[in-house]
């Protein structure tokens, strides 16, 4: 028998879908020209997970891997990772709840690349455990260069994961990212060196890390922290702190509550 709490979560995740057919089909009576597109995108699918196999191959599709192609591997991981589909439901809340300029979940879903490369890594991942290597780094390669995100498929990342603009963002091969981290456009999560082994960052659940920071290493991010923009982090960040600066340096100021969820960039003066 299921529990009260994953009764909700159930109900929950069928919203998101509900609410996007509805907004999907506001939006196709205000601006008719569009209603082809907003059918081939949403109204003619059953399921959110088909929506999105959909959209992901016309984005990614092409001469050495074709659209029917790439549309079948993301169906057959939706199919088979059972947490895919409660992870991209969680994804889209997370812009939703988080961007201020999103007004729907019909403007991520069709149009925002931080949302898109999010997903097409969350089928690459499950492509890349699967030992389907060349595929997946297929994936990779076609993201980075159609979308401006360039996320290694070894890469693990949680669910609730927001990438706001996303150009220029990077994380590495054994980058570990938790539940519920705000990322924003030109960040990267990297190695600092030819290291090879376990080399790239360990960010907690509900960081926030701002505009063109980099965090460098096998160092860990704890918990709820904030990463200024601009920062270069070489060592571990404590939970619950912010840092700032090149090298970055613990910043004194009010503590954040969530930082990753009120998206709280202010931090106060004094380094």
């Amino acid at each position: 028998m299921l529990s009260t709490a994953t009764i909700m979560e159930l109900a929950e995740a069928r919203d998101v879908w509900a609410v996007l057919r509805q907004d999907a089909v506001a939006a196709a009576g205000r601006e008719p020209d569009a209603a082809g597109m907003l059918r081939g995108a949403i109204l003619d699918h059953d399921t959110l997970e088909e929506a999105l196999a959909v959209h992901l191959a016309q984005k990614l599709g092409g001469p050495r891997l074709s659209s029917v192609t790439v549309r079948d591997l993301c169906l057959q991981a939706l199919a088979e990772d059972r947490d895919l589909p409660e992870r991209l439901e969680r994804d889209l809340r997370a812009v939703r709840s988080r961007d201020p300029a999103c007004r729907s979940y019909l403007q991520p879903f069709l149009f925002y690349k931080g949302f898109a490369a999010l997903e097409a890594h969350r089928v690459g991942h499950w492509l890349w455990r699967q030992g389907r290597e060349v595929t997946a780094l297929h994936l990779q390669s076609r993201v980075s260069e159609l979308l401006q995100v360039d996320i290694h498929p070894a890469a693990r990342l949680g669910s609730g994961i927001f990438i706001d603009h996303a150009t220029g963002v990077v994380i590495g091969e054994t980058s570990v990212v938790g539940d519920d981290v705000s990322i924003l456009q030109s960040v990267t999560l990297g190695g600092n060196g030819k290291e090879r082994g376990d080399r790239h960052p360990k960010i907690g659940r509900g960081v926030l890390i701002s505009v063109g920071a980099s965090v460098l290493g096998n160092i860990r991010v704890g918990e709820e922290a904030r990463v200024a923009a601009g920062s270069v982090v070489l060592e571990d960040v404590p939970p619950h702190s912010t840092v700032a600066g090149v090298p970055a340096r613990l910043v004194r100021g009010p503590a954040c509550n969530a930082p990753a969820l009120s998206m709280d960039h202010f931090f106060g003066e004094g380094i």
